[in-house]
Formats: C-alpha cells, structure tokens, sequence
C-alpha cells in the first residue's frame, strides 16, 4: 500500500474510533500518531485550538493564510500568538500573487466580483501547497458553524487535500467554546467583542447583529457561505 492509502485507512479507523473522543484526547491521538509531521490552523479569531494543541505539544506548527486582506486586529491577533505561545512556529501560506499583482491580472476587487475565484487564489491554493508538507491537520471547524458542517467527525481523510483531517472541537456547542475562552483568559481578537463573530478577509467580513447567525456577516447579501476551505 501506498502512504496515502495507509493514511486513509488509518483515518477511516480513528473515525469510528474517535468519534466520542474529547478535544484532548484528540489532539494527544495526533500527537501520539504523527509526531510533528501535522499543523494546527488558526484564523486568528481566537487561541482556543492553538491553547488545546500546546497543552499537548507546545512547539506545534500554527497555519496561518496571509491572504494579503487581513484586518489590522487578525495580523495583531497572529503576533500576540507569538507572543503567549512563544514555542509554536507560525507558518504563513501566502498566494502565489501579492494583492496588487492580483488587480493587476484580474482588475481590482476581485473579493466583489468572483469571491470564488479570489477565496480560491489566496487561500485554497495557499493551503493546499502548505499542507502538501504534513500528513495530518487540525482544525477548529465545528458542527454548529454552519449546516454545512453539522456532520463533521472528529477525525477523517480529507480528500481534497490529500492527508488526515482532525476536528478536535468539533462536537463543542457555542457555550463550551466561549466557557473556554472565559475560564482559561484565552486571547481573542478584539473584533469579537464589537460583534465581528466570524473573521475572514476584511472586504468580505461584516460586524453581526445581536441575534444573528454568526456566519452571517461573511459575505453578506451573496449566496456564497463558505470560502472552499472545508468542503
């Protein structure tokens, strides 16, 4: 067998395996199972996966696409990271094109015209390249983000990528993830706190009101929900 169906394989099982393991049990299986040859992703909208990943392994490597449209909090956000997590290494997938040679090839504001495109170019390019280096990642994709990932397991192949996929909090409801936050004081991005409840690219990401889907404010007034990321 090759490696990719050896990892398949062994995805297919810790699926079944693990599919009522808690967020630490989780990450320690990837750990035990990958050494350092996994990354953790992080969209700099909070600490919480990368807090659970060095409890367990405190110079895990931390996924970060710099899309080139981040807001001025994110970028603060991924350095402050730096600072409390001072052994993680912060790997930086960046687009083959910088923002300006993008608007130069495909005119500006692409984000308004073909969000697809533009999601596609500097972020699921970026990281399929990036994670080409590992066998394993970690995500903090959850089952109440959206309807699209109300069946996420906690762990699976991801087929797209080509290398395991872990979702250590998955199963976490909204107020197991802010108790998180809130009883071990973890760093959030202060967008958060004026309603920006779920942070991508600044052109594409508005504050929400109170009551709101969370995911609302991600491109809103189109039908685009998700950036191509995790499905």
């Amino acid at each position: 067998m090759t490696a990719t169906a050896d990892y398949k394989t062994l995805a297919e099982r810790a699926s079944k395996e693990l599919a009522e393991a808690t967020a630490d049990e989780a990450i320690r299986w990837t750990v035990d199972t990958f050494g350092d040859d996994f990354i953790v992703a992080s969209n700099m909208q909070d600490a919480v996966l990368i807090d659970l990943a060095t409890k367990v392994k405190s110079d895990v490597d931390i996924l970060f696409l710099e899309t080139g449209y981040h807001f001025p909090e994110t970028i603060g956000t991924r350095d402050a990271v730096q600072t409390v997590y001072p052994d993680v290494k912060i790997v930086n997938a960046q687009a083959e094109q910088s923002v300006a040679e993008q608007d130069a090839e495909y005119g500006e504001k692409l984000h308004d015209r073909d969000p697809t495109l533009c999601c596609n170019l500097r972020k699921v390019v970026p990281l399929r390249k990036t994670l080409a280096n590992y066998s394993a990642w970690i995500t903090g994709v959850r089952r109440v983000d959206a309807p699209t990932r109300a069946n996420t397991p906690i762990v699976t192949w991801d087929d797209r990528n080509g290398l395991v996929k872990i979702n250590p909090i998955a199963a976490w409801t909204d107020d197991e993830f802010n108790g998180y936050i809130q009883d071990h004081g973890i760093l959030e991005n202060p967008l958060v706190s004026i309603g920006f409840l779920s942070i991508g690219c600044a052109p594409c990401t508005a504050r929400v009101e109170p009551g709101q889907d969370p995911r609302s404010g991600r491109w809103a007034g189109q039908s685009k929900t998700e950036c191509g990321l995790h499905g």
